[in-house]
């Protein structure tokens, strides 16, 4: 306990960067080593360096982890310069202050990497007031409780090199688990069941993994154009299968699953009917069918090992149905995967001499088989207690899950942390549950009876990460630190929720579909003669399934399904077209005037829009009598061209984007409700984030359809919040092309839709809640 409150005292006399440096580098920089104090400090942690390699610290319950199965009382193997960090990080007003420094630093980073020099200076000058400069934005507290687990933790020896909060994020290493959850030294020694349903001629992971393509087939795919045929689902609705090769039998939906039938795992077959029961209606348990209607079209699909693309997931209704059946169909790929390993591990073993050994190739040049793409730690959290729950027969059969309570504190969220009194919509509240840091990446091993959290990711069987935490390891080209071998043999994508992507940068997901299923640049210590022929010849992309699920249908999410999915059994597509849009939640009475623009490309009508809105659309509104004009922009992009056109005009305006201070959104909305600003900038992102309401919106102008459909209705209905205007004088104006035919569908509807694509004339409509 004396070298425990050492440590802190010594801590305390720190300065932030100091301990930014201490914390980075173990000891401190050159640079504040002016005074006599400094010099004792360096001394003191020369002796406790000292003490620390005489006397290793040992925690109190290092007795207990021999007997205790569960690995959350497990002590785990740390070095000396662990341990002395772990005595330093003890005192919370440190810690406090260190994660303060963090958080503001991370924002910094991030405002540098996001805005141009033009978003620099704007949010230089809405730093004036003293309460922007404490600003922490609302959907990063819930971490802060996480983290103050974490640091509990510490004590007991865990690795915090993984922590995103210290910078770069560094693999974890486990020593102790690595032997046990390595394939190449385990085997399966009685040939099971499990074992003999992977080699079942019905076995859909066999049949699509056996499959031999031949190179005339290969060249098939890579150039000639895809076939397709519509299909009607009862649950689904509207389907677009597609594939290259010759047709197959067309894909029909079973009214009723046998789990039997389905070539599970086990124990899969007994734990998923107990793990799905929350989700299974009186109507669903009167004929024991262990899926609902979504989830058993859904999963016969997926069973298929066809691409598929499913654009209706919401957050608020289906997404826990969903994630429950993708990761029932990627654990049983795993599992599936693994235990043929360990049975030809076996089979090897025990083979004469000279035998032939092309009876063995069962991996991939690389282990890791599933990747996970989700926005948020929460995600992650949710997945791996599914994982958990479908591995656990009963409650006498509980699997072994190393580092779970690491995993629990930096993935985990305190409820309390929620600002009180914050009202926001209930998808909002769906959505930014939990934990919602968007920079993590975890590596999962995966074995019949335990689970290994934090494995390296060459000891991974499934890598659960964001796009940003996958952009980060990855690395850009020039870059000494990257590396991407370990996609080279991915077998499963899962990419969920990614309309969200949208709202962080999608970029980070086209990085990531460009390095998947590479060649590796080493050999990782692999055995080339138990690898696939299929990623010898790097065609693991013809072989790799594809499951995307969205929000919504978007241009760009299309172009990722359509252009990075090469899978040679087909991709299959919800396309599904809504027959009345987000007009008819407008409740209150207002005149929706459609502007059409003309363009001559995609890629022309950024320009066409601009010049369209500032030649007919802007004089309209200069007068001060169309006052209170909100103009909703959702690109960033769009905004700064708008924002720069409007000081260069010297218009009344001001404005309010994702990178806005508190304090300078604070002001925006004061003034603008007050009249004494006429424009108020508007950007998508910032509604997507915050979900605020503006008060005083008289004018409303959509430069462009908003992404989320919903959205719409939600900004006009921001009327009814005005207690002095006049419903008379209330305008909307909206702007789109023939371009954005997938996003007015979805705002009114798919015969207006036809009926306006048709017509050049500007569209008027008078819609109230009822409509």
């Amino acid at each position: 306990m004396g070298k425990r409150r050492g440590g802190r005292e010594l801590l305390r006399s720190l300065s932030k960067k100091q301990k930014k440096h201490l914390r980075e580098f173990g000891e401190e920089h050159p640079f504040y080593d002016k005074g006599k104090g400094n010099c004792l400090l360096s001394d003191g942690l020369l002796l406790l360096l000292l003490l620390h390699s005489c006397f290793p610290f040992q925690s109190e319950n290092s007795d207990k982890s021999s007997v205790e199965s569960d690995s959350e009382t497990e002590v785990e193997q740390v070095s000396v310069y662990h341990k002395l960090l772990a005595t330093l990080k003890t005192s919370p007003e440190s810690e406090s202050e260190e994660e303060e420094d963090e958080s503001e630093s991370d924002e910094s980073g991030k405002s540098e990497a996001e805005m141009d020099s033009e978003e620099s200076q704007e949010t230089g000058e809405a730093d004036g007031s003293e309460e922007d400069k404490n600003d922490v934005p609302e959907e990063k507290e819930a971490t802060d409780t996480a983290e103050q687990t974490l640091g509990q933790e510490q004590d007991d020896g865990a690795d915090t090199s993984c922590n995103p909060r210290h910078g770069v994020i560094e693999e974890f290493t486990d020593v102790k688990h690595e032997s046990e959850f390595s394939l190449e030294t385990n085997f399966m020694e009685e040939e099971s069941e499990d074992c003999n349903a992977v080699t079942r001629d019905g076995n859909p992971f066999k049949q699509h993994m056996d499959k031999e393509l031949e190179e005339k087939e290969i060249e098939k795919m890579s150039t000639l154009p895809k076939t397709s045929s519509q299909s009607q689902w009862p649950r689904l609705g509207q389907l677009t299968f597609s594939s290259t090769l010759e047709k197959h039998k067309p894909l029909k939906a079973d009214k009723e699953v046998d789990v039997k039938q389905l070539y599970l795992h086990k124990p899969l077959e007994s734990t998923w009917p107990k793990v799905n029961k929350q989700f299974l209606s009186s109507v669903n348990k009167a004929s024991d069918s262990p899926f609902t209607p979504l989830q058993r079209e859904l999963f016969c699909i997926m069973n298929t090992y066809r691409d598929l693309f499913y654009p209706e997931r919401n957050a608020l209704t289906n997404g826990e149905e969903i994630r429950h059946a993708y990761c029932l169909h990627a654990l049983n790929h795993v599992l599936k995967a693994n235990a043929q390993v360990l049975s030809n591990n076996a089979k090897r073993r025990d083979r004469k001499p000279g035998s032939d050994t092309d009876d063995y190739r069962d991996q991939g040049l690389t282990r890791p088989k599933v990747l996970m793409i989700v926005p948020f730690r929460e995600c992650a959290l949710r997945i791996v207690h599914i994982f958990i729950n479908l591995l656990e027969v009963n409650d006498k059969k509980k699997i072994d899950v190393s580092n779970k309570k690491r995993f629990k504190g930096e993935f985990g969220s305190d409820p309390e942390e929620k600002p009180p009194n914050l009202k926001r919509p209930e998808d909002y509240e769906a959505v930014f549950a939990g934990n919602i840091d968007d920079h993590f990446r975890i590596g999962v091993a995966i074995l019949q009876k335990s689970m290994r959290l934090y494995a390296p990711f060459y000891s991974s069987d499934i890598i659960i990460a964001s796009p940003l935490g996958m952009r980060t390891v990855i690395g850009a080209e020039g870059e000494k630190k990257r590396d991407f071998d370990f996609l080279s043999s991915i077998e499963i994508l899962i990419i969920d929720q990614a309309d969200i992507y949208l709202m962080q940068n999608w970029e980070h997901v086209l990085h990531l579909m460009k390095h998947i299923n590479l060649l590796p640049l080493d050999s990782h210590g692999v055995d080339f003669s138990r690898v696939r022929m299929l990623n010898l010849n790097n065609w693991s992309k013809y072989y790799r399934q594809t499951l995307l699920f969205s929000n919504l249908q978007d241009p760009q999410i299309n172009s990722v399904f359509n252009k990075h999915c090469f899978n040679y059994v087909g991709q299959v597509a919800v396309r599904n077209v809504p027959l009345t849009g987000s007009i008819s939640h407008v409740v209150v009475q207002l005149p929706h005037v459609f502007r059409r623009l003309e363009a001559e490309s995609i890629t022309s009508v950024i320009d066409s829009r601009f010049q369209f809105f500032i030649d007919k659309v802007l004089p309209e509104y200069r007068d001060a009598i169309m006052s209170h004009t909100l103009i909703y922009v959702p690109s960033y992009f769009d905004y700064v061209r708008l924002r720069n056109y409007f000081k260069k005009e010297d218009l009344n305006f001001t404005h309010i984007c994702e990178y806005t201070k508190k304090g300078a959104v604070c002001r925006a909305r004061r003034f603008f409700l007050k009249g004494e600003k006429q424009f108020l900038l508007f950007t998508e992102r910032f509604h997507f984030y915050k979900r605020y309401t503006i008060k005083g919106i008289r004018n409303l102008i959509f430069y462009e359809l908003p992404t989320y459909s919903h959205f719409y209705s939600e900004i006009c209905n921001m009327m009814k919040a005005t207690d002095n205007g006049v419903d008379a004088t209330w305008t909307c104006t909206v702007l789109y092309s023939k371009y954005d035919a997938q996003k007015l569908a979805a705002v009114v509807g798919i015969d207006r839709t036809a009926q306006m694509l048709q017509s050049k004339k500007n569209v008027h409509l008078f819609v109230t809640g009822e409509n």
